[in-house]
């Protein structure tokens, strides 16, 4: 292997003394792998050395240098850590020593209770080896980049896993660190494994669009550059085109609200680099002078660096033709823009005969913050608290008294208040952001200020708080300090509100469940007890509930559809008679059966058979037992008719809400009838839904709306039409 791009790089910035502990380094690891391969074929030597390549583009010291030219060689070799030690001294040696142990750990797909343990205590290993000292993790990621550029190397479930572990793991922690150009290239190459047939369609439509993009692009350059002479500032602009990974992110969210590929129109944006902050903001002028700004496309990161110490002006402005073409335009110095790219790594550029960075401790607080919590959270607890709380985008917020605090995106004030003391979470009534009243599942946006508003006296927390589907709080950590509230409560008290939360549930969606002890064994629970008590300090939600018997209906369908040849042929309406399908059959007006209701047929006299559900009290005052027959569920690919009541204080606007709500799910509102009495508002409409779980979810939806009462599926009492 040649080792001449390594050296030719390190020599740019390091002294010759440092220099020669990496050629002695490189040295030692050609004897020691001398005769050795890859799984690819090519010599064993080519990964040490690219991984070493990749970190002397982030201009590392010497020392990280050498240790990743010999961070196989305590494994592949056989050579003792103390031997390094005594060759290259013990910084070179404990670096080696770290990555040796991180090497060990792995991580896997399947989502098995143990796995989930072991992944956990994992990830608190390498957050040790993280908090003693970064550079294990900087070589570790050029590692992890090495092999995912010879993957094809591997069989396809290792290269299945190992994709999606660095999709979960590595890529996050890379974005958290900040450093981007590894962030990016990590999660092009495992979406391009986990899905290739995504990867390469995304390819090809930006491909498509290249050159049309490329030559606005370069028109917009121009001006600003020309733009920018006249003012007398010196820069490069350029553009920057968006990766794989990040447009079929945008692609989905775009999906979301309806609205297609063709409407992405930042695939490709302009960066500007300047000397000095002033100047920063000089640019920033320039551009809304010569284009028209979209105001709340602005974030002025250089006020509000985010928590990875990322700084940069992000603004998108309309140009083109008519002035109706969306551009992203980044504005940074130098020096910002050399953070952006290598991250906290940037810290060791300085770190030799430099000035030390006086903000590189505050840059990693959230790591010592993520260290000290990890001891008191479960296995699980603390995997599901990192992956939400630190490895997901950030927004930042200011306390009343002017304090930053990051917060992950999607974070409401009930986050914030449980972050600045549980006391303070559990106590609050309300919230006020930006000095006015907002609802406690208001989402967070950078710059707000967020006050809470705290009852005098203690307070229990709110069970509902914890259902996702409501949206009141979005982090891990306040979710567990809700449930420790009340797993603290007498089991006796947990299994009673268990129950009633449980029983409440289940009627609202109309299911009838009698036999506790089966649904308990269906969710892991050795008793009804132990189940209801979970249920009642919020060990498991209702929503869980809802979407496992779902889940356990729907399975139950799939497996009834098997048995015949012509279940499987013939769709229909759904609806199977006898093991049959695509007989003339009708759903029920009076109780509105959907996938998952225990059913009936009844046979009409001219109108094929009538579906009703089993407890359908038209069904169970049936004279003529004779005429009902048995009747399942087959392969539904259809919606189904549903009749849902709510409840709510009146208001201006109240209906329209509830409709956009439901509109929004793509659900189908064929009838609404309403009614008022004492200024309460109730609404009685058939939806057309595919399964209990949609029920559910629109259902706390709708629950979450502002004065809304309640949200159930309308039952049938009263009701008595001829089946």
């Amino acid at each position: 292997m040649d080792p001449t791009p390594l050296f030719s790089k390190a020599r740019e910035y390091l002294p010759p003394d440092k220099l020669a502990i990496v050629e002695a380094a490189y040295a030692f690891a050609l004897k020691s792998h001398d005769g050795q391969k890859r799984k690819s074929g090519a010599p064993f030597l080519e990964h040490p050395l690219q991984t070493a390549i990749a970190l002397a583009d982030l201009q590392l010291d010497a020392a990280t240098l050498a240790a990743a030219l010999l961070h196989d060689v305590p494994e592949d070799c056989n050579i003792p850590i103390s031997e390094l030690e005594k060759r290259f001294g013990p910084d070179v040696s404990k670096l080696v020593d770290g990555v040796t142990k991180l090497s060990k750990l792995a991580w896997k797909r399947d989502i098995s209770v143990s796995s989930r343990e072991t992944q956990a205590e994992n990830l608190r290993k390498m957050l040790i080896a993280m908090a003693e000292d970064l550079r294990v993790v900087f070589i570790k990621l050029a590692d992890r980049l090495h092999n995912m550029n010879t993957l094809q190397a591997l069989a396809p479930e290792r290269q299945l896993a190992i994709a999606q572990e660095t999709l979960e793991i590595y890529a996050p922690l890379a974005h958290r660190l900040g450093m981007w150009e590894i962030k990016w290239q990590l999660e092009d190459l495992s979406f391009r494994y986990l899905q290739p047939e995504k990867y390469h369609e995304i390819a090809r439509m930006v491909a498509v669009r290249r050159s049309l993009r490329e030559g606005f692009i370069d028109d917009a350059a121009r001006v600003l550059r020309d733009e920018m002479v006249i003012a007398g500032i010196q820069g490069e602009v350029y553009g920057r085109p968006k990766h794989i990974y990040s447009i079929y992110n945008k692609i989905q969210k775009y999906a979301a609200i309806g609205r297609s590929f063709g409407d992405i129109h930042d695939l490709f944006a302009l960066r500007v680099l300047v000397n000095t902050v002033p100047d920063c903001y000089k640019v920033l002028g320039i551009i809304h002078n010569t284009w028209h700004p979209i105001t709340d496309e602005f974030n002025d990161y250089i006020a509000n660096p985010k928590d990875n110490g990322y700084q940069s002006l992000h603004t998108t402005v309309l140009t083109g033709d008519g002035a109706s073409t969306p551009l992203e335009i980044q504005i940074r110095t130098y020096e910002m823009h050399s953070m952006s790219e290598y991250g906290v790594a940037a810290h060791w550029r300085y770190k030799e005969g430099a000035k030390p960075d006086l903000h590189f401790e505050k840059k990693i607080s959230w790591l010592h913050q993520l260290i000290d919590w990890q001891s008191a959270l479960d296995s699980e607890q603390f995997l599901t608290s990192l992956k939400e709380d630190f490895f997901a985008d950030q927004v930042f917020v200011y306390t009343p008294l002017g304090e930053i605090r990051p917060f992950p995106k999607g974070a409401t004030p009930l986050d914030f208040a449980y972050r600045i003391h549980t006391d303070l979470g559990h106590r609050c009534i309300g919230a006020k952001v930006n000095r006015k009243l907002v609802p406690l599942n208001y989402e967070l946006k950078n710059g707000d200020i967020v006050e809470i508003v705290a009852s005098k006296t203690e307070k229990a927390p709110s069970l509902d708080w914890i259902n996702a589907d409501l949206g009141f709080v979005k982090t891990a950590h306040a979710r567990e300090k809700i449930r420790a509230w009340y797993k603290r409560q007498e089991r006796t008290q947990n299994i009673e509100r268990g129950r009633t939360i449980l029983e409440r549930e289940l009627k609202r969606l109309g299911i009838g469940v009698t036999n506790y002890e089966d649904l308990a064994g269906s969710l892991d629970f050795d008793n009804a007890d132990d189940f209801m008590a979970a249920v009642g300090y919020g060990g498991i939600t209702p929503h869980q509930i809802a979407s496992r018997l779902a889940s356990e209906t729907e399975a139950a369908e799939e497996e009834e559809a098997k048995p015949t040849a012509a279940a499987a042929k013939h769709k229909g309406s759904g609806i199977q008679v006898l093991g049959v399908g695509d007989l003339l059959t009708n759903l029920a007006q009076c109780c509105h059966p959907v996938p998952g209701d225990d059913i009936i047929g009844y046979i009409t006299r001219s109108h094929g058979i009538t579906v009703h559900r089993r407890n359908c009290i038209n069904v169970i005052n049936e004279e003529e037992q004779e005429r009902l027959i048995n009747v399942s569920w087959g392969q539904v690919e259809d919606v189904y008719p549903v009749s849902i009541q709510v409840e709510a204080f009146d208001r201006v606007g109240l209906l329209r809400d509830i409709t956009t709500a439901v509109a929004e799910e793509k659900i189908n509102i064929t009838s609404v009838n309403t009614q008022y009495n004492d200024d309460v508002f109730t609404m009685f409409a058939t939806i057309e839904i595919k399964n209990m779980a949609q029920l559910n979810h629109i259902l706390n939806r709708l629950m979450s709306l502002r004065g809304v009462i309640n949200a159930t599926k309308a039952q049938q009492e009263g009701i008595n039409v001829r089946p």
